[in-house]
């Protein structure tokens, strides 16, 4: 299954896929295309956001489709996140289908009224008959010095809300489908993207489908220890594996693709088999969805880790915009290494 496949720059694409005839595009080409074919197939979706008209157009994920489909339908917003949130919520409740893009995730907490008391709650407050179709598009991850402001991952904050679903797509594949799906699904979507994998490239059939929400996939299969990686984590997880394959580690890495709902059920016939789990997110640990995660498995049974899991989180600090201080903050092929070596060797 190509789809299945991660693509850290292209030579590596071009050696695989593209030799077997297989389209490739890059992430934020993959979401582009969803947004056309979205447009273009059901004239109640619109984009709504700053800067999606701009020539940049979101990291070149918006670039083009104002001038395909017109400012009432791709249409830039003042610097006023908790009224446009709003008005966007108000957008999917009378059958409009907005797709709303916080280029930073950091400012979304000027809008947690709407989003978690009422475009989270109103299908469930009127008895199932008014859904709220809004998908809210916002970017986490290491910036270029972005700081403490303009680059955390808080896509844990919003598992905790009941009526939202999470997304955090890895690959190109699943970004189109995830965002069909999620446009489609009738309830509000939290979508979530990391700007480092925006270049990465991966098959990507040309027609409309769908990935289905809630289903996480098995990037490689192995029988040592269970890695579950979260987004741009998954690419530093392969990484690792190929590393630790040559220390005789044989890495299963599993991809939720979603984090609410979460796919327990892959996760632990996962752990089942290997009996040792690391858990590398892009995001803080405490309170995170690394130690829902871990909770789960122990709710599961006390006795099917053969080795205490460990996790590979963001320190619990602000993060810091010296280029020196940011490498030791952020995490990756290094500290998933080490993660699964401590748990090799500790039973």
């Amino acid at each position: 299954m190509p789809w299945t496949k991660v693509y850290i720059d292209k030579n590596e694409f071009e050696n695989t896929l593209a030799k077997d005839g297989l389209r490739g595009v890059s992430y934020k080409a993959a979401l582009n295309e969803a947004h056309t074919q979205l447009l273009e197939q059901d004239s109640n979706v619109f984009v709504i956001g700053e800067g999606v008209d701009d020539p940049g157009g979101v990291f070149g994920s918006t670039s083009g489709l104002c001038e395909r489909f017109g400012k009432d339908r791709v249409m830039d917003i003042p610097i006023a996140e908790n009224g446009l949130t709003g008005i966007a919520m108000g957008a999917a409740v009378v059958g409009m289908k907005p797709i709303f893009v916080h280029m930073r995730m950091d400012f979304l907490p000027m809008c947690m009224d709407q989003i978690v008391n009422h475009a989270a709650k109103w299908h469930y407050m009127t008895g199932g008959n008014v859904n709220v179709p809004l998908v809210i598009r916002s970017i986490i991850g290491r910036g270029w010095g972005s700081a403490a402001q303009h680059s955390q991952a808080l896509h844990s904050l919003f598992i905790q809300i009941p009526g939202l679903k999470v997304v955090m797509p890895s690959t190109p594949y699943d970004v189109k489908g995830l965002l069909i799906s999620s446009v489609n699904d009738g309830n509000p979507v939290m979508f979530i993207e990391h700007r480092w994998i925006y270049d990465y490239i991966g098959y990507v059939p040309e027609e409309v489908y769908e990935v289905p929400i809630g289903e996480g996939i098995v990037r490689r299969k192995g029988n040592d220890v269970t890695v579950v990686a979260l987004s741009q984590m998954v690419y530093e997880t392969i990484k690792a594996a190929k590393s630790l394959e040559t220390k005789g580690v044989d890495v299963e890495i599993v991809d939720p693709r979603t984090i609410k709902p979460l796919d327990m059920d892959l996760i632990l016939e996962s752990v089942e088999k290997t009996g040792r789990l690391v858990i590398a997110d892009v995001g803080g640990g405490f309170g995170g969805i690394s130690a829902e995660i871990g909770a789960s498995i122990l709710e599961k049974s006390h006795t099917l880790l053969k080795a205490p899991l460990q996790r590979v989180c963001l320190p619990d600090t602000p993060t810091p915009a010296s280029p020196v201080l940011e490498a030791a903050y952020y995490h990756g092929e290094d500290q998933i290494v080490e993660a699964v070596m401590k748990t090799m060797n500790a039973g």
